[in-house]
C-alpha cells in the first residue's frame, strides 16, 4: 500500500523548480556524505549515528533540532519507499504530485544532494481543494509529513484522482453530541494555536526550530508525540499527550513511553522530562495510576460554543 508524504524542497520552496525540472526530491542539512552505506531500516538507529555529526557541524543546535534534522534526511533517504506518493508545494498554493521511482542518490555540490528520483504527475492539488485537517497537516513545519501516517490517504487517492472536493474524514467513534465532537476534532491546533493564553504556556513554550513551531507531532520510535515544549528557563521538557473524551489508564503508559525517549534522546545534560495528560474526562483506573507517578499532571478540557446577539 503506497503512502502520501508532503516534502518540502528547500525552505519556502526555494528549490521547487529545479525539482519539478530535473525530476527529484532531496535534502541537505549540511550533511556532505555520500549516505548509501548508512541507511539503516530505522530512523533511530540512523539518528544514533548522525545527531553526533549533525551536532559537530551545527554546534548551536540542539539534540532535538538535529533529531528533526536527521530524521527528516532518514525518511526521504530511505523511509519513502518507491511507489510512494510525494506532494510539494510549489510555492504558489498549490502542490505537485509526483512518484518515487529511484533509490537514494548522492550528488555532491549540488542543491540538495540527497536524492531520490521522482515522475512528477499531470495532476496538481490546490489547497482550496483539500479538507481544512488536511491544509494544517500538510503546511506543518518541516521538511516531510506522512499524511498517511495522518489518516489522510483516502482524501488525496480521491484529489490526485480528479475527484473534486474533500472528503469527510471518517471516524469509529459514537458521536453523542456532534457540535462538541466537531470541536474537538481540533483540539490539538486550538491548542497549539492559544499555547500562550494557557495555563502551561506561562512555564513552556512549544519547542521551535528556527523560530518556527517544530513540537507538534514530534516523531519517536513509538510514534509521534502530540507537543512537545520545552520551559521558559530551558531545565525542563514538557510531552503533551492529548485525548478527545475519556482518558484511559493506558495513556499513562503511552505517556512515560515518550517521556523516556525524550530523556534518553533529545534531553541535555541537566534537563529533566515531565509529562501532562490533557483530555475531557478522566476515571479511578487513571487516578490511581498517576496517583503513582509525580512527574506526570493531569488537566481536563472543556468545551464550549455560544452565539450570542448582537
Amino acid at each position: 500500500m503506497k503512502n502520501y508524504y508532503r516534502v518540502m524542497l528547500g525552505k519556502g520552496s526555494s528549490y521547487a523548480e529545479e525539482c519539478f525540472a530535473g525530476n527529484f526530491i532531496g535534502t541537505d542539512f549540511e550533511i556532505t556524505q555520500d549516505l548509501t552505506g548508512d541507511l539503516p531500516d530505522d530512523w533511530r538507529t540512523f539518528n544514533k549515528k548522525f545527531i553526533p555529526v549533525l551536532l559537530k557541524i551545527r554546534p548551536e543546535k540542539t539534540k532535538i533540532g538535529a533529531g528533526l534534522a536527521c530524521g527528516a534526511l532518514w525518511t526521504v533517504s530511505k523511509g519513502i519507499l518507491k511507489e510512494d506518493v510525494v506532494l510539494c508545494p510549489d510555492g504558489m498554493g498549490r502542490y505537485r504530485v509526483g512518484e518515487v521511482t529511484g533509490d537514494y542518490q548522492y550528488v555532491p555540490d549540488q542543491i540538495l544532494p540527497h536524492r531520490r528520483a521522482v515522475r512528477w504527475l499531470s495532476q496538481v492539488v490546490d489547497r482550496a481543494d483539500m479538507s481544512e485537517e488536511l491544509r494544517r497537516s500538510a503546511s506543518s513545519i518541516g521538511t516531510v509529513s506522512n499524511l498517511s501516517r495522518a489518516g489522510f490517504g483516502e482524501e488525496l487517492a480521491k484529489l490526485i484522482g480528479g475527484v473534486a472536493g474533500p472528503v469527510l474524514i471518517s471516524t469509529d467513534q459514537t458521536v453523542e453530541d456532534v457540535s462538541a465532537f466537531a470541536l474537538e476534532m481540533h483540539l490539538e491546533d486550538f491548542l497549539v494555536e492559544n499555547w500562550a493564553q494557557t495555563e502551561l504556556g506561562r512555564e513552556y513554550d512549544i519547542y521551535k526550530e528556527d523560530g518556527e513551531p517544530a513540537g507538534k507531532q514530534y516523531p519517536t520510535d513509538t510514534g509521534p508525540m502530540d507537543i512537545l515544549a520545552i520551559s521558559k528557563d530551558k531545565k525542563r521538557l514538557l510531552v503533551v499527550e492529548l485525548k478527545k473524551g475519556r482518558a484511559s489508564d493506558a495513556v499513562v503508559g503511552q505517556t512515560l513511553r515518550y517521556m523516556g525517549y525524550v530523556q534518553d534522546e533529545l534531553a541535555e545534560k541537566g534537563q529533566i522530562v515531565v509529562g501532562v495528560i490533557i483530555a475531557h474526562e478522566d476515571d479511578q483506573r487513571i487516578r490511581r495510576a498517576l496517583a503513582m507517578t509525580s512527574n506526570i499532571t493531569f488537566y481536563r478540557y472543556q468545551v464550549s460554543f455560544k452565539l450570542v446577539k448582537g
